[in-house]
């Protein structure tokens, strides 16, 4: 554990520079929606496979969804997809 309290020490230290917090924050809305694409599917134990076809799509684009680096995303698309998993999108500027 001692490995776990030198990166988050770390990670703390670092978040005090305004331009790595920028880069920091902008990644994690990114890879916080990919993660959550991909747990609500496994939940709902869906295939991507079977999420393409109920989005008319193909499984690359859900793979691509559920990607932590991928950038671009659609407010359209987002909001399309949460009706097939039965949520919804929920966006907010603090």
């Amino acid at each position: 554990m001692k490995g776990v309290r030198r990166f988050k020490d770390r990670l703390k230290e670092d978040l005090k520079d305004a331009e790595f917090r920028k880069a920091f924050d902008e990644e994690e809305i990114y890879a916080s929606l990919a993660i959550q694409i991909a747990r609500i599917r496994q939940k709902k134990k869906l295939t991507q496979q079977q999420l393409a076809k109920r989005l008319h799509t193909t499984q690359q684009t859900i793979s691509r969804l559920e990607n932590v680096y991928n950038k671009s995303y659609s407010l359209r698309t987002l909001i399309k997809l949460a009706r097939v998993l039965g949520k919804r999108v929920k966006v907010e500027l603090v």
